[in-house]
């Protein structure tokens, strides 16, 4: 593995165009005001056939982790945009399942599945101690079935979107 250090918009700058055959950006696109460029670059980076996961803030249930805290007023400003204060304290943005889902077609990346990230434990304090392995270990399965499975994945705080590189020539 290597480390390079640069601006993320710039990855073209640092790597030649198909040079990955996965590339992973978790929890790097909410805080771009505008992702476009960045996954522009995305795009260009990965090899046709490629696979681009994606881990999103969920535009679409910004209002849950504020309902379930018992804050009103969170819960009105998260259904009236897609920006919001994370829990660190820093301005971000989130990302609408069919706005990002025909953002990625249009760079013929098309996401080929998606699931939900934290359905049941978003509120979950940060600082909370790990519970005892069995307890672990039915949290584990019942988030991950959750986030498979409809409708429980459209409320999780995060998305996991997979989407594939089209090659540009046959358009698969």
């Amino acid at each position: 593995m290597r480390l390079v250090q640069g601006e993320a918009e710039a990855i073209t700058d640092l790597f030649a165009p198909a040079s990955f055959d996965v590339v992973l950006c978790q929890g790097v696109l909410m805080y771009f005001p505008e992702p476009g460029p960045l996954l522009d670059a995305i795009a260009r980076v990965v090899v046709p056939g490629g696979i681009v996961s994606l881990l999103v803030r969920n535009g679409d249930a910004l209002a849950m982790r504020p309902g379930l805290l018992g804050d009103w007023d969170g819960v009105g400003k998260a259904f009236d945009g897609v920006a919001y204060r994370n829990r660190i304290g820093v301005d971000a943005r989130a990302d609408r399942l069919e706005d990002l889902t025909a953002t990625l077609a249009r760079r013929r990346m098309p996401v080929t599945r998606w699931y939900g990230v934290r359905v049941f434990t978003d509120t979950a304090a940060s600082d909370a101690p790990l519970p005892d392995d069995a307890t672990l270990d039915a949290i584990v399965r019942s988030e991950e079935r959750a986030g498979r499975t409809d409708p429980y994945r459209h409320v999780a705080a995060l998305l996991h979107l997979i989407a594939v590189r089209e090659d540009e020539a046959s358009g698969s």
